[in-house]
């Protein structure tokens, strides 16, 4: 929330954090949250672009199909009203937000069906369930009812012991006392999914190519051509789309888009997150963020998306819990000789790497070559991930550019059963000569996992440490080491082999 940031961004810029399980200390060298409400004070109404997919006036084979179902109403950015988001019929729950009581004053409500270990009226809790399994590993059969997660949101799995505002739901005795989720509100998988027949992003991307070519294109700009209007700091209003928070989703909704090894993955961070109270996120630590990270609300809101537009080179540059660089290279192609298509050398890239082309004034990308590695309250994503990604101008009546339809088509065939989409629409605030520069996050880690929990740490402490394999899955170790004694993992391929070949 731009006025009242979440733990994660407070714990970038070296705030006091108020979850139950870790304590904030990280520093960065300048606040962002000033930005962000000063560049949200430049939109002109009170209610940002609803989720849509792109105006493009004619039916593409892989761009702008309508969405099966949008995410309902329009977000604030009033930062006033912010706080009062999400608040609409789809949010799954349980959470505990704060809203205007009737004098006026903020007030505490609970957003939940079932408190304190009690079940919903008229439903039949399992036997046993996330909160009270000995070994969730066991449980793999349960793991697609909704009431094994006692039918609750990733984000409100996440939000149970205070991981968003510090607004703790899960009860006077954790974890047998978790709260319960709304379980007839989900998002429904077919909107989650590609519309797109593509089983690959080549085949995608060699499509909207062919297409572009039979409509005249691609566009050939030149600096006097090229659609320089795009140049601008841009937000990114909060709830557009399912991914961003995963507010809206039945736990096994979102389990059914991976691999069964990718939802073993999932659930034991929902554990551990949950269950356990040690919950190992990058941004804890200044461990790198990784690709998906982009599309995390809390990693790249707290001020605004820098775009500049050039002939041969596009780059979108945003920061909150990192800096997030992509570089669209216009009218390369890849090299197909290594693990995956790339540019550079045969080394995984954080952010991968990126080839597009015009179509007129639209921006068709596609990226390979990308570190595997996680988002946490989401999935994780392996090497061998790819996207195509589309970019085209939202415009008012007279033409002007107010903003960039974002659409994003991600194929993983290590992580998912069938690529899925994710549309979103960045609103523009800005030219790049106005407002404020952008501020390069610099993480000083002053949090450290000792004993398998994230620790602050003062200077001048001496302690144990030992260095994670940064290029494997250095959360789950922790996990595996510390907090999973006496649970018996699958036997078989290893889960924590991260090998992308």
């Amino acid at each position: 929330m731009a006025n009242s940031p979440t733990s994660e961004a407070r714990t970038r810029r070296g705030e006091l954090r108020a979850s139950d399980s870790i304590a904030a200390a990280i520093s960065v060298r300048r606040p962002l949250i000033a930005m962000a409400c000063s560049a949200l004070a430049l939109l002109a109404s009170g209610v940002a672009v609803a989720q849509k997919t792109a105006d493009i006036g004619f039916k593409s084979v892989g761009r702008a199909a309508p969405l099966t179902r949008a995410i309902p109403g329009e977000t604030p950015v009033d930062p006033a009203k912010l706080e009062a988001y999400p608040d609409n019929d789809v949010v799954v729950g349980a959470f505990r937000p704060s809203r205007p009581g009737p004098d006026g004053k903020p007030a505490q409500i609970s957003y939940g069906s079932a408190w304190d270990g009690a079940a919903p009226k008229g439903v039949s809790p399992l036997p046993v369930d996330l909160f009270t399994t000995k070994d969730f590993y066991k449980d793999r059969a349960l793991w697609t009812d909704k009431r094994y997660f006692r039918c609750n949101s990733p984000w409100s799995i996440e939000s149970q012991r205070g991981a968003y505002g510090g607004i703790v739901s899960i009860g006077s005795d954790p974890p047998r006392t978790a709260a319960w989720g709304y379980c007839d509100k989900d998002y429904p998988r077919a909107a989650i999914v590609s519309p797109y027949a593509f089983k690959t992003a080549q085949e995608h991307y060699e499509a909207l190519l062919a297409e572009t070519k039979a409509r005249g294109g691609p566009t050939q700009h030149t600096a006097a051509t090229a659609p320089v209007e795009w140049s601008g700091r841009y937000v990114w209003p909060r709830g557009q789309n399912w991914y961003a928070e995963l507010y809206y989703n039945q736990t096994p909704t979102i389990l059914s888009l991976l691999t069964p090894e990718y939802q073993q993955r999932m659930v034991q961070y929902a554990y551990h997150v949950a269950v356990t109270g040690a919950p190992n996120w990058p941004a804890q630590y200044c461990w790198p963020e990784g690709f998906m990270r982009r599309w995390h609300y809390h990693a790249v809101t707290n001020q605004p998306h820098s775009i500049i537009v050039t002939p041969k080179l596009v780059q979108i540059m945003a920061g909150d819990a990192d800096n997030f660089v992509t570089h669209v290279n216009i009218g390369r192609t890849f090299n197909f000789d290594g693990a995956v298509p790339r540019l550079g050398a045969d080394v995984p890239r954080w952010y991968g790497e990126t080839i597009g082309f015009w179509d007129k004034d639209a921006l068709i990308t596609w990226t390979s070559n990308i570190q595997p590695w996680m988002v946490h309250g989401n999935f994780e994503f392996s090497g061998k991930l790819q996207t195509i990604e589309i970019y085209t101008p939202n415009r008012d009546a007279s033409g002007k550019v107010i903003g960039v339809n974002h659409e994003g088509i991600f194929y993983d065939p290590d992580a998912l059963v069938q690529p899925i989409r994710i549309v979103r629409n960045l609103d523009k605030v800005s030219e790049v000569e106005e407002g404020d520069p952008y501020q390069f996050i610099e993480c000083v880690p002053s949090i450290f996992p000792l004993n398998g929990r994230a620790t602050p740490v003062s200077p001048g402490t001496t302690i144990p440490y030992k260095v994670p394999d940064m290029y494997g899955r250095p959360w789950a170790s922790i996990y595996e080491e510390y907090h999973e004694q006496g649970m018996q993992r699958p036997e078989g391929k290893d889960i924590f082999d991260f090998e992308r070949r």
